[in-house]
């Protein structure tokens, strides 16, 4: 049980917190010439998961589509001293990571938490730094330099939304602008797909079909601009779990499903179809209560399982009544948020002059 003195500890924790992000400035804290960055989720609106390949991956088809739900981004690039970088290196602070080719970049990472779920990620484990590693080291970049990043979180972790994975997206468009290199580049496009299949999805953003383990863009579709709810349990699934439970018991996507899904030009026209699901079901039961939740207010076609979980999306006829499932999904003590399908991808904003 919680008592009252851990109560006003955790209140005043958080009151500072809210007092510091209101005094936040990326002027201030990162210095002038900080870009600032959207940094969208995702759902799959198709996910046909195959047969695992020689090198361990499955294969996989998936049609991603943005949402107007974002994280923003904050990152500034600047030289930095040999000896800045190496006592960096030796003070290991969570909010720290040093990497590059020659041990020559500091990335500094300042996360704030807007989902109300927690987020603690250590530097040297956040995706956004690995990104920022790769780069570097992809464009063999050896001078000493600090990057600062502030990641203001409404995507929430373990949710099937590619938060993580957005960030890291992210990190390159914006380190891409600051380094001089396109953000087209095929260095760039390559150290995406390295990182993870959802990635270079980011770099597209939109609505798009992916092959190959799902990281190869295959083409692009009209996108749309339905209303979405969101909802998540406390818990997660391991992704790693999910796909050793569909190994085990494949449920292959019917080659008519698949077609009508793969022949659909608009977002629109995708059967929301998830053959994962089942997996990560089993691995977490809370799941079949919130689809089951979500199919009786909006009929079971419109609701899918968000890659392997935990949260799960509905379809709605407007963004009012998004609003209004939230609230109630909100009720049952769940993550709930209202949002819309999207044309977002990572990209910088325009500054205001």
């Amino acid at each position: 049980m919680i008592d009252n003195a851990q109560r006003n500890r955790e209140a005043e924790v958080n009151l500072l917190a809210a007092a510091r992000d209101a005094q936040w400035s990326a002027t201030t804290f990162l210095g002038p010439g900080s870009l600032k960055l959207v940094s969208p989720a995702k759902v799959n609106l198709l996910l046909a998961i195959g047969a695992v390949r020689p090198d361990g991956y499955h294969e996989a088809r998936t049609i991603m589509h943005a949402l107007a739900l974002h994280d923003t981004m904050y990152v500034h690039a600047a030289p930095a001293s040999a000896d800045e970088v190496a006592r960096a290196a030796t003070e290991s602070r969570a909010e720290v990571a040093v990497g590059g080719p020659a041990e020559n970049l500091l990335v500094s990472i300042d996360l704030s938490d807007r989902t109300g779920q927690g987020l603690a990620v250590a530097a040297a484990d956040n995706l956004v730094f690995k990104a920022a590693d790769a780069l570097a080291r992809a464009l063999d970049r050896r001078d000493c330099e600090r990057v600062s990043v502030r990641i203001e979180k409404h995507i929430p972790a373990q949710g099937g939304l590619g938060g993580g994975s957005s960030n890291a997206a992210t990190m390159l468009v914006a380190l891409a602008q600051l380094w001089d290199v396109p953000a087209d580049d095929d260095r760039v496009v390559a150290v995406a797909r390295s990182l993870g299949a959802d990635v270079a999805f980011f770099l597209q953003g939109g609505c798009a079909q992916l092959g190959g383990t799902g990281d190869t863009l295959e083409r692009t579709l009209a996108p749309s601009r339905q209303a979405v709810v969101l909802v998540k349990p406390a818990d997660g699934v391991c992704t790693a779990e999910a796909y050793r439970r569909f190994d085990e018991r494949p449920t292959p996507v019917q080659p008519a499903v698949l077609e009508a899904a793969c022949a659909a030009a608009d977002a629109a026209d995708v059967p929301l179809v998830n053959n994962l699901a089942p997996a990560a079901e089993a691995l977490l039961s809370e799941l079949v209560a919130v689809r089951q939740w979500l199919a009786d207010r909006v009929g079971a076609q419109n609701v899918l399982l968000c890659g392997s979980g935990s949260a799960t999306f509905a379809l709605v006829d407007d963004y009012d009544a998004a609003s209004a499932l939230a609230l109630a999904a909100g009720k049952q003590g769940w993550w709930a948020r209202p949002t819309n399908l999207s044309g977002l991808r990572a990209a910088i904003v325009p500054s205001r002059r």
